[in-house]
């Protein structure tokens, strides 16, 4: 429905004149430092975790299908979170920020990207557990490095479609005054809560991404999780099912965390929406859960735990080469020093003997032969046996 102040998305007013304000948490002003030093902590806490998990994995020469996901998973969790945080920080240092439309627009197609990547791949990471634990023979020949290539660039393809169709949609709404976001990013509830047209069109969109982003993937690890199920209810030992589950319990971890948030904010009707509440969850899925996902694969995956140990090992054999190779240079040092505070006479005698060195040696001569040399002498004969 049309409404005064709307803002059309039209050559005349374009992303680079048009702002939206992010108010951020505005109402807890009085809490800005200790929010403002909170979040800067676990933001940084969380690029360390993804990046450490990250650079494990790729230090790894041969690592397995599990592996390369986690790695991709580390470096989604590292854009998804310098894609939000930045922003979100300067605006609680200044009571909120203004961001362009362009801006803002951006914002909400890498956001949504990441986090339909990040969908996508956990469905593929659930297929990678159901063939390991259903079709173990078979895991080396079904799971090979070009399949787990295609997946990974289909999963990053997907994210990025569908994202852009529904920023296009969302901006080609018309915007109503003032344009004050109740968030602190362009997320999109927050964003939709502005358009003048509030009805079963504008929703259609965002109902359209949550069903390819969200449900499809969900579907896809329910049915793998199912036949794990099914698998694991025919195995007789229960060391064997439970050591075959045990594989599968990151994985789980995370895709709760993940699912629980998205589903709380964006499957939900649009008359319950609270931006307090929402804030708050918001804060869970972009700052908390990107923390836990390290601790999960760590503390559970025993190959990340060996990674690490191998990467902390080659670093402390590093730093103690450094330590040897600094003290030999040191000592070096310190030899030439004395070396040039030695006395003239010992210099001089030091000189004698490295000449005497450089000289050919002789062969003394044998008394007895007349001064000859042995080159000069001639063999005798044999000497006999003394017959007895």
């Amino acid at each position: 429905m049309p409404c005064e102040g709307c803002m059309e998305w039209d050559n005349v007013s374009t992303g680079a004149t048009t702002e939206f304000l992010l108010l951020g948490f505005s109402e807890l002003l009085h809490l800005r430092v200790l929010l403002f030093l909170t979040f800067l902590t676990v933001h940084l806490v969380t690029l360390a975790g993804n990046m450490m998990i990250f650079m494990a994995v790729v230090m790894e020469p041969s690592r397995p299908p599990m592996l390369f996901f986690l790695g991709q998973l580390s470096a989604v969790e590292l854009c998804y979170t310098l894609v939000i945080a930045p922003k979100a920080l300067l605006g609680l240092a200044a009571g909120g920020s203004a961001i362009s439309a362009l801006g803002c627009a951006a914002q909400m197609q890498l956001f949504v990207a990441l986090g339909g990547a990040e969908c996508f791949l956990l469905a593929a990471m659930s297929y990678d557990r159901y063939v390991a634990v259903c079709q173990p023979l078979r895991y080396a020949a079904l799971m090979g490095e070009g399949l787990c290539l295609r997946l990974a660039l289909a999963c990053a393809l997907g994210g990025f479609a569908v994202a852009l169709g529904l920023t296009v949609a969302v901006f080609r709404l018309p915007f109503c005054q003032p344009r004050r976001i109740e968030h602190f990013f362009c997320d999109v509830p927050a964003v939709l809560r502005l358009a003048c047209a509030q009805g079963y069109a504008a929703q259609l969109p965002a109902l359209a991404a949550c069903v390819l982003l969200l449900l499809l993937p969900f579907l896809l690890i329910l049915a793998s999780y199912l036949c794990i199920a099914v698998a694991l209810l025919g195995v007789a030992s229960p060391a064997g099912r439970g050591k075959a589950f045990s594989t599968c319990i990151s994985h789980l971890a995370v895709t709760l965390l993940h699912y629980g948030c998205a589903t709380f904010i964006y499957i939900r009707p649009t008359s319950s929406y609270s931006p307090a509440r929402d804030k708050v969850v918001s804060l869970v899925y972009t700052n908390i859960t990107p923390l836990m996902y390290p601790l999960i694969y760590s503390l559970r995956n025993k190959e990340i735990r060996g990674i690490l140990r191998k990467m902390l090992r080659r670093k402390k054999i590093g730093s103690n080469q450094e330590q040897r190779t600094k003290t030999n240079q040191e000592t070096k040092v310190e030899l030439k020093i004395e070396v040039k505070l030695l006395p003239a006479g010992l210099c001089n005698v030091r000189a004698a003997l490295g000449s005497l060195r450089e000289r050919p040696m002789r062969c003394p001569q044998q008394p007895g032969h007349g001064g000859r040399s042995r080159r000069g002498l001639r063999a005798g004969p044999p000497l006999r046996p003394a017959r007895g």
